[in-house]
C-alpha cells in the first residue's frame, strides 16, 4: 500500500510521552484534506458507508446557500446518503470566519461523539483545519467602516498598491501574500489600522488550544501535478456547462451582493462577476477561472506540505479510496486497542 508519512510528521516525531498516552485515550477524529479536485468527497462518502462517521464540511465556500455549482457542492443524492454538516449555513451576503468555524465544528464534534459516531472533517480550507486543531490568535473583530475605507483605497491604488503599503507596516505578512489576494490584504491592513500592531506580531502571542480529540490526518496529494491541473480544467468546464454564470445572475438578483464580499471572492464567482460586468470575455472567464483554481490548489498543497503528522495518499491512484478506507479502519482499530476500547 503506497502510504507514507509526511516530512513534517517525521520532523515532529519524538519519544513517547504521558501526553501521547492521554491523546491515545481521546476520541478519534478523521481529518481528510487535499487540494481541489483531489476526490475528497467520494472517499468521504465511502468512509461513511463503511464506518459510523458523520461528515463536517471544511470549506469556506460551501457554507453559502444557493452557491452550489461554483463551490462544487455534493449532489442531492450524495447528501442524502452522507449528510454534510456546515453546508448551506449562511446567506451569500453574510460573512463566515475561521473563529466561527472552530466554534461550530467543536460543538458538532461533541454531538457526533456523544452519538457514538466519529467526526469526519473533509475539505480544502486549510486555515479552518489549522484554526480547529491549533487555535486562533487574538485578532480584533472585523470593522465594516475600516473595511470600507480599505476598499476605497483599493479602488484608487489597486490591491498591488495596498500590498506595497502592507509591506511597509507588516512585511512578514505581506511576504506570504499574493499582491492580488484582496481578502487577506484587506484583513491584514484592517488588523493594523484597528490595533496599531501587525498581524504577524499578534499571531505570535501564545494561544490556548482546546482540541480534545486524537486527529487522524490524511492528505490526498497528486503524484503528477499536471494531471491534477487537467482535472481542475475539466471540472471548471463542467461548472460552466452546468450554469455557473446563470447561478451568479440569480444570486445577484436575489441578494444585495458586491464584488468585494467574501462570497463573491470565491474562485469562479469572482471571474464570472467580471464577465457579467463585461470586463472580460467568456474565453477569459474560462482561462482566468482555471488559472485561479490551479493557484488555489498550489496554495493548498503548500499548506499540506508543512502540516505535521500527515499520512499521504496519491489522489490519482485508481484504488486510492480503498487504500484510505483500509488505513482508517486499521488506525481506528489501533486507537481502540490503545484506549482499552
Amino acid at each position: 500500500m503506497p502510504v507514507k508519512t509526511s516530512a513534517a510528521a517525521k520532523r515532529s516525531a519524538g519519544p513517547a510521552t504521558v501526553h501521547d498516552t492521554r491523546a491515545q485515550q481521546q476520541p478519534p477524529a478523521i481529518l481528510l484534506m487535499g487540494p481541489t479536485a483531489s476526490g475528497k468527497t467520494g472517499i468521504a462518502v465511502e468512509l461513511v458507508r463503511r464506518l459510523p462517521c458523520e461528515i463536517i464540511s471544511v470549506d469556506s465556500a460551501q457554507v453559502y446557500r444557493d452557491m452550489d455549482i461554483g463551490t462544487a457542492k455534493p449532489a442531492a443524492d450524495i447528501l442524502a446518503a452522507a449528510p454534510h454538516h456546515l453546508i448551506n449555513v449562511i446567506e451569500p451576503d453574510e460573512a463566515y470566519s475561521a473563529a466561527r468555524f472552530r466554534d461550530d465544528s467543536l460543538a458538532l464534534m461533541r454531538e457526533i461523539t456523544e452519538r457514538g459516531n466519529i467526526p469526519l472533517l473533509v475539505g480544502g480550507t486549510m486555515l479552518y483545519f489549522k484554526a480547529l486543531t491549533e487555535g486562533l490568535s487574538e485578532l480584533p473583530e472585523a470593522d465594516p467602516a475600516i473595511r470600507m475605507i480599505i476598499d476605497t483605497m483599493a479602488e484608487q491604488k489597486g490591491w498591488p498598491g495596498l500590498h506595497r503599503e502592507l509591506a511597509n507596516v507588516d512585511p512578514e505578512t505581506a511576504a506570504r501574500l499574493s499582491p492580488n489576494d484582496a481578502q487577506r490584504i484587506q484583513r491584514a491592513l484592517e488588523v493594523y489600522y484597528i490595533s496599531n500592531r501587525s498581524m504577524s506580531d499578534l499571531q505570535k502571542k501564545p494561544k490556548y488550544v482546546y482540541f480534545p480529540y486524537r486527529p487522524l490526518r490524511i492528505a490526498l496529494l497528486p503524484s503528477d501535478r499536471a494531471e491534477l491541473h487537467e482535472r481542475i480544467a475539466t471540472r471548471f468546464e463542467v461548472m460552466l456547462e452546468l450554469g455557473l454564470i446563470g447561478e451568479l445572475r440569480n444570486l445577484r438578483r436575489n441578494y444585495s451582493l458586491e464584488a468585494t464580499m467574501p462570497s463573491m471572492r470565491c474562485v469562479g464567482y469572482r471571474q464570472a462577476w467580471d464577465y457579467l460586468e463585461e470586463k472580460i470575455t467568456l474565453a477569459q472567464l474560462r482561462e482566468q477561472g482555471i488559472a485561479a483554481t490551479r493557484q488555489l490548489a498550489k496554495r493548498q498543497l503548500t499548506w499540506l506540505r508543512a502540516t505535521p503528522d500527515l499520512v499521504e495518499f496519491d489522489c490519482l491512484a485508481d484504488d486510492v479510496g480503498e487504500q484510505v478506507c483500509a488505513h482508517v479502519q486499521t488506525a481506528l482499530g489501533n486507537t481502540a486497542a490503545a484506549g482499552g476500547g
